[in-house]
Parts: structure tokens; C-alpha cells; sequence
């Protein structure tokens, strides 16, 4: 019996997943945990218009994130701070102060936690910072820190 999941299943699929079971399987324990429903006509056809909408939407998303990565790329940041005599900064900037300072000047919305940072910096000097937009999108934001 073909039936769809209604909710994930260990061992047997993942949500709105088609897939063969018996018949015994799918009345007694399946249907009354309402787990799966029979794969009629009108689910398929709900199932695969659900597929294709959510399709279309991660494909504009995909865009959307292809754009602002390419906006990204193009932002060079001046930060200016106080730094001791071998450039080393007090303190260090963050990923935090790079999103705060991307929201000031280029009006830009941009979580702390997307900004890659191995470690704070601490230096002056010029550093390539990655920014992951999206799963697969990332950009690289130039940020120059001198002294004040």
C-alpha cells in the first residue's frame, strides 16, 4: 500500500515522503497515530504543489542572498581605534562591531553570528573578513583597522 507521510517516520521517511508499506503496517499503526495518509490522488497532487512552492522559494531566497553577497563584496570598512605602540588595539572588534558598522553606514541587516571570525582582531592592519549570506553563499568584506 502507497502511503504519504504526515510527519518523519525512524526507518521508514521523512515528511510528505511517498513510500510502499503493508497494508497491515499502514491500519494499525500507521493511520491511527496519524503518522501517514493514504497516497490518493488529490495528496499527490497536494504533495507535489507543496514541492514545487517550496522550490520556488529557495530559489529566490538563493537570489536574493546572491545579490547581497555581491553588495557585500563590495564594502570596504575604515574602523578607527586606539592602538599601543606596536599596533596591537585595546581591546579587539568583533564580529558584532563589523555588523553594527555594516548596519550604520551601508544600511545593511546582517546577523553577528554570520560573520567568520578565526579569532577577534587584535592588530592594525588590513583583513579579508567572510560574511556566509546563505548555506552555500558567502562574500569577503575587506576591513582596514587604524589607529585613531
Amino acid at each position: 500500500m502507497k502511503v504519504v507521510l504526515l510527519q518523519d517516520v525512524k526507518s521508514l521517511g521523512k515528511k510528505d515522503d511517498i513510500v510502499n508499506v503493508s497494508d497491515g503496517y499502514a491500519r494499525n499503526y500507521l493511520f491511527p497515530r496519524k503518522l501517514a495518509a493514504e497516497a490518493t490522488a488529490g495528496k499527490l497532487n497536494e504533495i507535489s504543489d507543496k514541492k514545487s512552492s517550496l522550490e520556488n522559494k529557495k530559489k529566490k531566497e538563493l537570489e536574493e542572498a546572491k545579490a547581497l553577497a555581491e553588495r557585500l563584496s563590495k564594502i570596504e570598512l575604515v574602523i578607527k581605534t586606539k592602538a599601543g605602540v606596536n599596533g596591537k588595539l585595546f581591546g579587539s572588534i568583533t564580529g558584532k562591531d563589523i555588523a553594527e558598522l555594516i548596519k550604520q553606514k551601508h544600511k545593511i541587516e546582517i546577523d553577528k553570528k554570520k560573520i567568520v571570525l578565526d579569532d577577534a582582531i587584535k592588530a592594525l592592519g588590513t583583513q579579508d573578513v567572510e560574511v556566509k549570506v546563505y548555506p552555500e553563499v558567502s562574500a569577503k568584506i575587506k576591513v582596514t583597522v587604524t589607529e585613531e
